[in-house]
């Protein structure tokens, strides 16, 4: 099992210093959470059963293909998640160049997380239509793959249409960087198993993780896939080598997670658990 940090648990001033010693202690990723922006009044949540929004919206955005590519610079082979990118509100060609460019300044270390949003007021403000958001994700990406893998793109959907698109260079992993859906709704986990190269969960015991696993393994067999070629990563506790032999045993092929308590401890926590996990030797 991988173990990638989720850098949103941690103060944004810290992130480069954090990924740099993320891979000099041997953790496999650092993913950073994405919004196009915030309003003051916000409503609905990411989280099943919650009706608040996780986070105040003072807090600080970053575009994440600039700063992970800035991360890039940085390193040398730890990995770079999108926890997730809303990519429903961009056009695809955004969207398609943007993960083109940092899949090859990166070497071909990305790992494309995305999301179908839960927060109307961003489609609001950006004047999109929030109740056809799921359909405009599936077009999404149906536009992108065909922008990575394809000499020339013609496309008539419901949403998008063009002529004769052309889309070079290509990114680096072929056929494309791999396509983590995130969610926990089953229109995410359909999504996932329908158009993803895995699943990107939110916070989970092994209660929880094992019901959304075995779901999606009922849907990735209806599909007619193989579950051994999905990546099944979700947040959640590790906190001592049994904990991972038991995620491990649930199927889990990725961890994303702080290993804190507190984010200025974030370095320091780090440190622990790369010792204590023997991680890097």
């Amino acid at each position: 099992m991988k173990y990638g940090i989720a850098l949103g648990s941690a103060n944004a001033k810290f992130f480069a210093d954090i990924a740099v010693e993320a891979e000099h202690l041997g953790f496999e990723s650092v993913w950073l959470p994405e919004h196009l922006m915030f309003t003051t009044r916000m409503s609905r949540s990411p989280h099943p059963g919650e009706t608040h929004p996780p986070v105040p919206p003072t807090t600080p955005i970053f575009d994440a293909f600039a700063y992970l590519a800035y991360l890039a610079g940085r390193t040398e082979r730890i990995r770079f998640g999108t926890h997730v990118y809303n990519v429903g509100l961009r056009h695809p060609f955004v969207t398609a160049r943007a993960v083109q460019t940092l899949d090859i300044v990166s070497g071909g270390r990305f790992e494309f997380g995305i999301g179908a949003s839960w927060l109307e007021e961003e489609w609001v403000a950006a004047e999109l239509d929030f109740a056809t958001r799921g359909r405009r994700v599936d077009e999404c990406l149906e536009v992108c793959t065909r922008l990575w893998t394809e000499d020339e793109v013609t496309h008539h959907g419901e949403f998008f249409s063009f002529e004769g698109a052309v889309f070079v260079p290509k990114p680096v992993q072929q056929p494309w960087p791999p396509i983590l859906v995130g969610g926990e709704s089953g229109a995410a986990l359909r999504r996932a198993a329908r158009l993803g190269d895995g699943w990107l969960g939110m916070h989970h015991d092994f209660e929880s993780g094992a019901a959304q696993i075995a779901r999606l393994r009922e849907l990735l067999a209806a599909e007619g896939r193989d579950p051994a070629r999905f990546q099944f990563c979700l947040g959640g506790r590790v906190t001592t080598p049994d904990d991972a032999r038991r995620w491990e045993d649930l199927g889990v092929t990725r961890m994303v997670f702080a290993p804190w308590e507190r984010a200025r401890e974030a370095i320091d926590g780090m440190r622990r658990f790369a010792d204590d996990f023997g991680l890097g030797s």
